[in-house]
């Protein structure tokens, strides 16, 4: 007779990994709204606009040539040319294209450049509030994740005299993140300034995640990649998903010091072997096409933005700060008397919004929610009317 395994025994590290809150709040919702209500998405971070039609064309174009089979582990040679000269033409580095790593997505480079860097009694910085896979990423690799407070009073940005107490001997990475998810704060160029001088200092690397470099309302992007000598220490995560509308293709890219490029190509080829050929195809199209429909829709990210600010304004107990950059509200509702997930839990069942807690992106997160704009006008008005209903 055969035995049959009912339970298995994970290794350690798996209660180290976490998980990203959106989905499992988006997974609520849709049961929800399988069961008959009437639910609005504020909960999910990706741009609610379709793939522009030159991009699909030509990954069927790619597809119908042939482009179904294995390419380099870092990416095909024209793509990674591509986001070289792209990255030039917009004014954001002058890199060689041997320097460009291609993933599936932009988790990948978070994965390959927090297991390459860092280890069992290393540090890694992050910002908190936060993008959760740096600090689950960090634990999952056996470091020591230590947040970097991001606090309203400092617009949501690193404090840079903060930043410098909280870096020891053991420090290995730091991680920042602008236009930042979940606040829409953006670094300043003083910012960047001293953040480069900190990691100079203390030989510190760092990855800086710029995937809503594009999404910003007013001022011009900054990077520390702009200050010398840092794109020796940086490693610049990007991709298409929020820039291009193309989250569901999964394209992301790496651009990393000399160093660090091949123990990153050797992570690739031990983990997804390599990015799929016809969607690179597309990838180029994208950042060689026409950028219209980038501006198109930032101009309507703005609009909504003016819209959820104002509206969450005029709520009692609640106040929010005007985001700089990214698709996201970050109000502060401690106001209303109620947890962030007790609130967020609150929305999704009795108002029908679904929202994710502030502290799904740090202990810090307590007291705010984060509204996704990433919706129709017409959308959020509605939920801003049953965000209103729900706490007065």
């Amino acid at each position: 007779m055969i035995a049959v395994m009912t339970a298995f025994r994970l290794a350690e590290r798996m209660g180290r990994l976490g998980t990203e809150s959106a989905f499992e709040v988006l997974a609520r919702a849709r049961a929800l709204e399988a069961a008959g209500a009437a639910i609005i998405h504020l909960e999910i971070g990706e741009p609610d606009f379709p793939t522009a039609g030159h991009i699909c064309a030509a990954a069927v174009e790619a597809l119908q040539a042939g482009q179904t089979h294995y390419v380099p582990a870092p990416g095909i040679p024209a793509l990674r040319e591509a986001v070289a000269a792209f990255l030039e033409r917009t004014g954001r580095m002058r890199v060689a294209p041997d320097r460009v790593v291609v993933t599936p997505g932009a988790k990948p480079i978070m994965f390959f450049t927090i297991l390459a860097l860092a280890g069992p009694g290393d540090e890694v910085l992050y910002p908190d509030p936060g993008f959760p896979m740096y600090e689950s990423i960090t634990a999952f690799a056996g470091a020591t994740p230590v947040p970097v407070p991001l606090r309203e009073s400092n617009g949501f940005r690193i404090d840079t005299a903060e930043l410098e107490r909280l870096v020891t001997p053991r420090t290995r990475l730091l991680i920042i993140n602008s236009p930042h998810n979940p606040c829409g704060s953006a670094l300043t160029r003083e910012d960047c300034a001293a953040i480069a001088e900190i990691a100079h200092r203390h030989d510190i690397a760092v990855l800086s995640d710029e995937v809503y470099w594009a999404i910003r309302y007013g001022q011009e992007h900054a990077s520390v990649l702009d200050v010398d000598g840092m794109a020796d220490r940086t490693i610049l995560l990007d991709g298409w998903s929020k820039t291009y509308a193309m989250t569901g293709w999964r394209l992301g890219f790496g651009v990393f010091p000399p160093a660090l490029v091949e123990p990153v190509t050797r992570l690739a080829i031990n983990s997804v072997s390599c990015t799929s050929a016809f969607s690179q195809y597309a990838a180029i199209a994208a950042l060689d096409g026409p950028q219209d429909g980038v501006g198109e829709m930032v101009a309507e990210f703005r609009r909504r933005r003016d819209v959820i600010v104002a509206g969450l304004n005029d709520i009692p107990g609640i106040s929010c700060a005007e985001p700089q950059g990214a698709f996201y509200a970050f109000p502060d509702i401690t106001g209303t008397g109620l947890a962030a997930a007790d609130l967020q839990d609150r929305l999704l069942r009795e108002a029908g919004v679904a929202a994710l807690p502030g502290t799904a992106f740090g202990p810090n997160g307590e007291g705010f929610l984060r509204l996704s704009y990433a919706n129709s006008v017409p959308n959020i008005r509605s939920a801003l009317a049953a965000i209103k209903s729900a706490v007065t």
